[in-house]
C-alpha cells in the first residue's frame, strides 16, 4: 500500500499541474466559445441576416471554436494532434463527397438568403418554374403555382437558374398586340385605343402608354399597346383591356382580321 500510495502521488505530481491546467483551459475555453456565440447572433442580428441563418452560423462558429479548445487541451498532454487533425480533415471531405448534393442545396440556400433575389411573397419565375414563394429554407424553395399546386425547388436549381421576379418593383408594362385589317383607318383604331386606356384609372400617366403600328402581318396591321400599371394589377388589367379593346373597335368599325386563305379559280378555255 506504501508503494502504491507512493506511486500515486508521483503520479499527481507530475501530471496534476497538466491536468489542472488542461481543466482550467477547457473550461475558460467553453465560455469563450459561448460568448463567441452570442457574438456571433447579435452581429448577425444587427447585420438583418436572415433568421434562418443566425442560429445556424452561430452554432457553428461555437463548435468551430470549441474544436480547437479540445485540441489545444490534448495537446497540453502530450498527445499528437497532427494526426487527429489529419483524421478530422479526411472524414470532412468524405462526408463533402457523400454529401455533394445536399451541401450544393445547401450553399445556394445560403446565397439566397444572404443575396435576397426574392423575398417570401413575391411571384417569381425560377428556372421555367413560376409561382409565389411561400418559404426559402437551407435546402430548398418551396412556391404556390397559380392553380396553387404546391412546388418544392432544389435550392441548387433556383440559384444557379436565370430568376425573374415579378414583385421586385412597383410597376409594369402590359404588352397588348391588337391587329385591324388592312382596310381600316388606323387613325380611328389608334384613338379608340387611346381612348380606352384614357378611361381606366388603373393605367398610369407616367410612363406614358405606347401607341403605335408595330408590323404589318400577314392577315392583319398590329399595332402595340403598352400602358403600365401597378403590379397587383398587372392580370386583372390585361384582362380587361383585352375584352373592352375588342369590343370598342368593333364598335367604330373596325374589324379584327384572322389568318384566312383566298383561292382564285380560273376556267380553262374549251380546246
Amino acid at each position: 500500500m506504501e508503494v502504491i500510495s507512493e506511486r500515486i502521488w508521483n503520479l499527481v505530481l507530475e501530471h496534476g499541474p497538466s491536468v489542472i491546467y488542461a481543466l482550467v483551459i477547457l473550461i475558460v475555453g467553453m465560455a469563450v466559445c459561448r460568448i463567441v456565440r452570442a457574438g456571433v447572433r447579435k452581429a448577425l442580428t444587427r447585420a438583418n441576416v436572415d433568421a434562418t441563418l443566425v442560429p445556424f452560423i452561430s452554432k457553428m462558429a461555437y463548435y468551430l471554436a470549441l474544436t480547437f479548445v479540445i485540441v489545444f487541451v490534448l495537446a497540453r498532454f502530450g498527445i499528437e494532434t497532427t494526426s487527429i487533425i489529419a483524421v478530422l480533415g479526411g472524414a470532412a471531405l468524405a462526408v463533402g463527397l457523400a454529401l455533394q448534393g445536399t451541401l450544393s442545396n445547401f450553399a445556394a440556400g445560403v446565397m439566397l438568403l444572404v443575396f435576397r433575389p426574392f423575398d417570401v411573397g413575391d411571384a417569381v419565375d425560377a428556372g421555367g418554374t413560376a409561382g409565389k414563394v411561400v418559404e426559402i429554407g437551407l435546402f430548398c424553395t418551396t412556391l404556390h403555382s397559380p392553380d396553387n399546386v404546391k412546388i418544392i425547388l432544389p435550392n441548387s436549381s433556383v440559384y444557379g437558374a436565370i430568376i425573374k421576379n415579378f414583385s421586385a418593383n412597383e410597376t409594369r408594362r402590359n404588352d397588348i398586340v391588337m391587329g385591324v385589317a388592312y382596310g381600316d383607318n388606323l387613325g380611328t383604331a389608334m384613338d379608340v385605343i387611346r381612348r380606352v386606356l384614357d378611361a381606366d384609372t388603373r393605367v398610369l400617366k407616367d410612363p406614358e402608354p405606347l401607341i403605335a403600328v408595330g408590323e404589318l402581318a400577314d392577315s392583319s396591321v398590329n399595332i402595340l399597346v403598352r400602358p403600365w400599371c401597378k403590379v397587383e394589377d398587372y392580370w386583372l388589367l390585361r384582362f380587361d383591356l383585352l375584352r373592352t379593346l375588342k369590343e370598342q373597335l368593333e364598335a367604330a368599325g373596325c374589324s379584327i382580321p384572322f389568318p384566312q386563305t383566298d383561292v382564285h379559280l380560273h376556267q380553262a378555255s374549251g380546246s
